[in-house]
C-alpha cells in the first residue's frame, strides 16, 4: 500500500497530513506527485472530489525555497469560492511551521488588505484572474520569480470566458517554469492552451465515476416541461431534503425557478454568474449556515463547491454530458454520507439520459411522483 513518503513527500508534511486525517494518497496524488517533484509539466484530468488539490499543493510546499521572500508559486482558479477552498487546504500545511507565506487574491475583497500583506513576504499566491490582473497593472505583484504555475479547473475558466485573462497572466510568467494544468474535461480549447504554453506535459487521468455510482442513490422522474415545476414542489414536499442544490441549465431559468419557489413559501436562494461577487458570497454563506434550505444554481456552482450536509441534488434541467452529471451529483453523498440525486427527464431529454446512463454504466431507476 502506497504512502506519501514513498512518493517523495517529506516526513514533516506526512505528519501534518496524518494530523488532518489523511493517510493514503488518492490515485491522482499517487500518479501526479512524483512527476511534479521531477519538475515535469502535467495535464491532470480529474474531477472534483478526487483529491487533486493536494496533488499540486504538496509538491509546491515541498519545493518552495523558504529563504527566498518572493512569489515562487502561482495557483490560478476561476472562482473566489475555489480560491478560498484551496487557500484553506494550503494553510493547513503552512501555518503549523509558519515558514511559508501565502496569500489569496480575489475580487470583492478589500484590496488595501491584500496590498498590506503583499508588503510582507509572500511565496505562494492563490488568485482569480481578474483581481490578479488588477495587481499586475498596479505593479503590486511581480511574477518574475514564479517557478511553479497551476491552472486549476481550466475548462471552467474557458466556460466563464477567462481565456484572454489567463493568457495575459501566462505571458507575464518566466518562460522557464513548471506548469500544472488541471481540468475535469478536455475540450479542444484546453488542449490548445496546453500546446501553446506547456513543455511536453505528461497526461495523467483519473476516473472519478465511482463517486457517483457508489455513494449516491440516483432517481429519474419522467415529466413534461409544463408540469416540471409542480412536480419539483411535490418532490421537495415528499423527500423533504435537509439541504439541496437544484440545477438549472441557464441563469434565466434559475432566476425564474427561484422566484416561483419563493412565492410558494420555500426557503430558497439563487447562485449563478450574473450575481455580483458580494451576492454570491451572501447566498453561499446563508446556504452553509443552513438559513437557506434550497440553492437554485447553474453549473458554475457545481465546481469546487463543497458544502457539508447536502442531502439532495436535483437536476431540474438534465445536464447534456456525463461529466457535468458527475460534477453535479458529486455535491451530495460526500465524506461517507448518503446522498440522493433526482433528475427530471422530459421526452426531448431522452438522448441525454441515454448518454449519462452509458457513461456511468448503469440504468437509473425511474420513479413516479
Amino acid at each position: 500500500m502506497t504512502d506519501f513518503s514513498s512518493i517523495g513527500i517529506r516526513q514533516e508534511w506526512v505528519d501534518l497530513l496524518h494530523e488532518n486525517g489523511v493517510y493514503q494518497p488518492t490515485p491522482i496524488q499517487e500518479k501526479a506527485i512524483p512527476v511534479v517533484l521531477n519538475k515535469q509539466d502535467i495535464i491532470g484530468q480529474a474531477q472534483t472530489g478526487t483529491g487533486k488539490t493536494l496533488a499540486f499543493l504538496l509538491p509546491i510546499v515541498e519545493q518552495i525555497d523558504e529563504s527566498n521572500p518572493n512569489i515562487q508559486a502561482l495557483i490560478l482558479t476561476p472562482t473566489r469560492e475555489l480560491a478560498l477552498q484551496i487557500t484553506k487546504e494550503l494553510n493547513k500545511l503552512t501555518e503549523p511551521t509558519g515558514n511559508i507565506h501565502t496569500l489569496a487574491v480575489y475580487g470583492g475583497q478589500d484590496i488595501e488588505g491584500q496590498l498590506k500583506k503583499l508588503k510582507r513576504n509572500v511565496q505562494v499566491v492563490v488568485a482569480t484572474p481578474g483581481r490578479l490582473l488588477d495587481h499586475l497593472r498596479r505593479e503590486t505583484i511581480r511574477l518574475s520569480e514564479v517557478s511553479m504555475f497551476v491552472l486549476d479547473e481550466a475548462d471552467q475558466m474557458l466556460h466563464m470566458g477567462f481565456l484572454p485573462e489567463v493568457e495575459t497572466v501566462i505571458e507575464q510568467l518566466p518562460t522557464k517554469r513548471q506548469t500544472l494544468l488541471f481540468s475535469a474535461t478536455m475540450p479542444n480549447e484546453v488542449r490548445a492552451l496546453a500546446k501553446n504554453y506547456m513543455d511536453h506535459p505528461k497526461d495523467i487521468r483519473v476516473k472519478g465515476n465511482n463517486i457517483t455510482v457508489d455513494d449516491v442513490k440516483q432517481i429519474v422522474i419522467e415529466t413534461t416541461d409544463r408540469e416540471k415545476q409542480e412536480k419539483l414542489m411535490r418532490v421537495l414536499d415528499q423527500f423533504r431534503p435537509f439541504l439541496a442544490i437544484i440545477f438549472c441549465r441557464t441563469k434565466r431559468r434559475a432566476i425564474k425557478l427561484n422566484q416561483a419557489l419563493q412565492q410558494h413559501g420555500y426557503e430558497t436562494d439563487e447562485l449563478h454568474g450574473d450575481l455580483s461577487q458580494a451576492k454570491r458570497e451572501k447566498a453561499m454563506k446563508r446556504f452553509r449556515e443552513m438559513k437557506t434550505q434550497y440553492l437554485v444554481a447553474t453549473d458554475v456552482a457545481a465546481r469546487g463547491l463543497d458544502v457539508e450536509g447536502v442531502t439532495h441534488v436535483i437536476n431540474y434541467d438534465i445536464p447534456h454530458d456525463v461529466e457535468s452529471y458527475i460534477h453535479r451529483i458529486g455535491r451530495t453523498g460526500r465524506a461517507g454520507g448518503d446522498g440522493i440525486a433526482i433528475t427530471f427527464v422530459a421526452s426531448k431529454d431522452s438522448q441525454y439520459i441515454k448518454i449519462i446512463e452509458k457513461g456511468i454504466k448503469r440504468k437509473i431507476n425511474r420513479k413516479e411522483i
